[in-house]
């Protein structure tokens, strides 16, 4: 390993460690959610002057590494460490291989995945590479059941947790200073935007939408351009609506690449035709 190499790795290994917030975790606060009156009530009085009630929490480094204890209070992305790592590998190896095309995210939550996307670019001096930031920037939508009867009952739209708005993924972006001309960002449902998206070809498709809509809307628009050698990676192919659109999709497109799994939530697959 040269020193530029080992620059590089001990760079992406604190920023994987502080987008997870692993660095803070023991000393994390989550708002406590007032369901006595007593707590109403505390609510009610301290508001008014910014102040919010909040617990510890405590911080499982397991949980921590595989994206489990979601949503993480203050991390910036909760997909984990082990599947941070696989980004990084497929990155890596679209530059060491000089597959074309940009980088996509849909579905970015607080952004941390693609502000780690942009480090590694950035990293290795890439300036040709855009970082695409797809997200509704509003939560996830209500199922469409009628259309994608696989996502009928499906609750993420409830969570308020979901709804990061585009100004906060951008001010993330801007405290790690990776928030620049080469990051381009795409607001509203996948429906609307990815079908048109300005971008001619990815090397590395990264999906995070969870549902059925969000996942095959996602691989109908954007697989056909994504370069041979590129990489498709699912982060929540653990979910069964997601799952059942990609094979779906695989299926009606004769995908035959081995998916391969990355953390037991994950998988991924190399475009090889």
């Amino acid at each position: 390993m040269t020193g530029s190499d080992e620059t590089r790795s001990l760079y992406f290994d604190l920023l994987k460690r502080c987008l997870t917030n692993w660095i803070y975790g023991r000393s994390e606060l989550t708002r406590v959610q007032p369901d006595g009156i007593i707590e109403r009530l505390l609510e009610r009085f301290l508001a008014p002057e910014g102040v919010l009630l909040a617990r510890m929490t405590n911080f499982d480094s397991e949980k921590r590494r595989g994206g489990l204890d979601w949503p993480p209070p203050n991390a910036h992305t909760m997909i984990g460490l082990k599947r941070l790592d696989n980004l990084q590998f497929c990155l890596e190896d679209v530059i060491a291989n000089g597959v074309p095309g940009d980088v996509i995210e849909t579905g970015v939550w607080r952004g941390g995945a693609t502000i780690f996307m942009r480090a590694v670019l950035k990293a290795y001096k890439i300036t040709d590479r855009r970082v695409w930031v797809a997200d509704s920037f509003e939560g996830l939508p209500r199922p469409d059941s009628e259309t994608y009867p696989a996502d009928e009952g499906d609750v993420h739209h409830i969570y308020d947790e979901l709804r990061v708005s585009l100004d906060t993924v951008r001010e993330n972006f801007d405290a790690y200073a990776l928030l620049d001309e080469q990051v381009c960002f795409l607001k509203g449902w996948f429906r609307d935007t990815l079908p048109h998206a300005p971008i001619d070809r990815l090397a590395v498709l990264r999906l995070d939408g969870d549902m059925y809509e969000s996942t095959i809307v996602a691989l109908q628009s954007l697989y056909p351009k994504v370069s041979v050698g590129g990489y498709v990676i699912v982060d929540d192919y653990c979910i069964k609506s997601c799952a059942k659109a990609v094979d779906d999709f695989r299926a009606a497109n004769a995908i035959t690449g081995a998916i391969r799994p990355i953390d037991g939530s994950g998988v991924f697959w190399r475009k090889d035709i």
